[in-house]
């Protein structure tokens, strides 16, 4: 199990993420635009970099859902390496069997 501060603050990315995505996304739309003038890149970029650093999606980590594990996190199903073998081991997700040779 992960530390529970570090999940709380996995949540937090998450709320901080969501809550400022459509500002972000108008000032990066600026300051990609390459016909806008510099000055209003610049005051762009200025308003981007004043924003929290934990409000930028790729400050996001991919976790297990079930045990807060930030590494070997499969996307598909949101778990960790060892709980998927686990839940698949007992049949308990659906359309996953495992290979015996």
């Amino acid at each position: 199990m992960a530390k529970t501060c570090m999940i709380e603050k996995e949540k937090n990315r998450r709320r901080l993420a969501k809550r400022y995505r459509t500002r972000r996304e108008k000032l990066k739309a600026i300051v990609m635009n390459k016909e806008t003038q510099m000055e209003d890149r610049f005051t762009a970029v200025m308003k981007l970099a004043k924003m929290p650093r934990n409000s930028a999606r790729v400050r996001q980590r991919n976790r297990c859902e079930l045990t807060g594990r930030p590494r070997a996190v499969y996307r598909k199903f949101k778990l960790c390496r060892i709980k998927l073998r686990e839940l698949a081991s007992m049949g308990q997700i659906p359309g996953v069997t495992k290979a015996s040779w």
